[in-house]
């Protein structure tokens, strides 16, 4: 059985770190930033739709929503993991 809290804290903290890893990257090397991001979606530019200048605000507002989507989403993964490892899925009788 998984601990969901420990599970959905643990997989936030590598996200945000994560994500700070790639944002200082890409102001102190840009060439690498651009192939590592790029690299995560099978080499498509994707890096060319980010914006040239990222605001504190925006950020902020950016780390936060990915910090709190991650969390609940990680909670939902063990939880869900919790309850199909007991032998049924939830919703199933049986």
């Amino acid at each position: 059985m998984l601990n969901p809290v420990a599970f959905a804290t643990s997989l936030t903290i590598l996200s945000g770190a994560f994500y700070l890893l790639l944002y200082v990257l890409g102001i102190v090397w840009r060439d690498a930033f651009r192939f590592l991001f790029n690299a995560q979606f099978l080499g498509a530019d994707v890096a060319s739709l980010l914006p040239q200048r990222l605001t504190v605000g925006g950020l902020v507002g950016t780390i936060v929503a990915l910090l709190v989507f991650v969390w609940v989403f990680g909670y939902a993964w063990a939880w869900l993991y919790n309850q199909m490892s007991v032998g049924k899925a939830p919703g199933v009788k049986g």
